[in-house]
């Protein structure tokens, strides 16, 4: 069984975060996605600044480095659509599975002639060991490859017994980001 929780707000753009876990087991997944528009309210050509205003008002001016391709098709009025997403995913490693740990990016721009976009994608995979386990407040420490530890709460579902001191745990974040420029 899984259970998903969600929330959501609107205020200058949108935000949501969903909850996924398998009841007994550790771990689970956190998403974060957070969407915003912007109206580009004037280009710079010469200096590649872009001035975008939110809906509530707040004005940010951006300049948009030589790899923004097709810089010179946007325009006052077009609408600008960023969605960032974070999925965080916490796992208890099996014994004799194969540790991953490490870093993967990905980029993608929109196709010359097209308005200007781009995809982001950055995964980083730690493993931290369980250094103590707290039955009666039911809470376990683990220790990272950097040497700092950090105390966390175990849900109530989660049989803490059978966790044991040396476990593996796996935290794996993804960060992406889509940005797309569009005619209003």
């Amino acid at each position: 069984m899984l259970a998903f929780t969600s929330c959501a707000s609107k205020a200058p753009g949108e935000a949501s975060t969903m909850v996924a876990s398998q009841k007994g087991v550790p771990g689970g997944t956190v998403v974060q996605t957070y969407k915003v528009t912007a109206t580009v309210t004037a280009v710079d050509a010469a200096t590649r600044r872009v001035t975008l205003s939110t809906a509530d008002g707040n004005k940010t001016i951006f300049k948009a480095g030589p790899e923004v391709a097709n810089f010179e098709q946007i325009q006052v009025g077009d609408q600008v659509k960023a969605t960032l997403v974070e999925q965080v995913i916490v796992f208890v490693r099996k014994d004799g599975e194969p540790a991953s740990d490490g870093e993967s990016a990905a980029v993608a721009l929109a196709p010359l002639g097209d308005k200007p976009g781009m995809l982001l994608a950055n995964t980083v995979e730690v493993t931290a060991k369980v250094e103590a386990i707290d039955l009666d407040h039911r809470k376990a420490t683990l220790r990272f490859p950097d040497g700092h530890a950090q105390i966390f709460s175990v849900r109530k579902d989660v049989d803490m017994t059978k966790g044991k001191i040396g476990d593996d745990v796996v935290i794996r974040t993804t960060e992406a980001m889509a940005i797309t420029v569009e005619k209003p």
